[in-house]
């Protein structure tokens, strides 16, 4: 694997793997222990075989952070919910290639809304959807895992696509963030970063059941930077 050059590592705490009966808090405590972003797993159960949180719960948790909200859709078609999401206070919003028929507009309506627009590669597939929409991406994400569920192993054949969309970051000169989730943990972390990832979502290796808390989630986000 090619060694990149040092960049700032953002963690991104995914909800998912929360305390959903507290939920507030649980974005309170991650929010003081040095999250970056606070990411949201939004499942249909359609697209992916789970169905979890919308627009509705995103405003009842805004008020507990100031941090940026992380909004991942992994829902079909998404056009009709962008609007919701941004309203109830998304800051990234970021959908799949295969959510819609038209993925370009898709994105011009997150960033005519003032928000970030993000594209999510899933293990199949490729890397070249971005060059049609490269230059409206504020975020790009490269899955680990086969979406749809929390707790899954990492998958490294997904390392060479990191590394690729690295590549192409570079290239264009751009400052896209580049996001990877899906099975990461201390170790994992490592293989992320130094294929080029700047941004780390992480549910279960957060949201430890070692304990709770501030004190807790603040030694488990201090590991994932390295």
């Amino acid at each position: 694997m090619t060694k990149r050059k040092t960049r700032a590592v953002r963690v991104a705490p995914s909800i998912l793997s929360a305390d959903f009966a507290r939920l507030g808090e649980e974005v309170e405590a991650v929010s003081e222990a040095g999250a970056d972003f606070i990411h949201i797993d939004v499942m249909d159960g359609h697209f992916v075989p789970n169905i979890t949180i919308g627009p509705v719960v995103v405003k009842a948790i805004r008020g507990h952070s100031k941090k940026p909200f992380d909004c991942h859709l992994m829902i079909a078609p998404a056009d009709p919910y962008i609007a919701g999401f941004a309203e109830a206070g998304a800051d990234i919003i970021s959908i799949h290639p295969e959510a819609g028929p038209n993925p370009h507009r898709t994105l011009q309506l997150i960033r005519s809304l003032g928000k970030k627009a993000g594209y999510v590669l899933n293990p199949g597939t490729p890397v070249e959807v971005l060059d049609p929409v490269f230059d409206l991406l504020d975020l790009i994400l490269v899955m680990t895992v086969n979406p749809g569920f929390g707790g899954q192993a990492f998958l490294s054949s997904q390392l060479p696509k990191i590394e690729a969309v690295r590549e192409r970051i570079e290239r264009s000169g751009r400052e896209i963030m580049l996001e990877v989730d899906g099975g990461i943990n201390r170790d994992t972390a490592k293989d992320a970063i130094a294929a080029g990832a700047d941004v780390l979502v992480a549910g279960t290796a957060v949201f430890d059941k070692g304990g709770k808390g501030r004190k807790y989630y603040a030694g488990n986000i201090a590991r994932l930077r390295g």
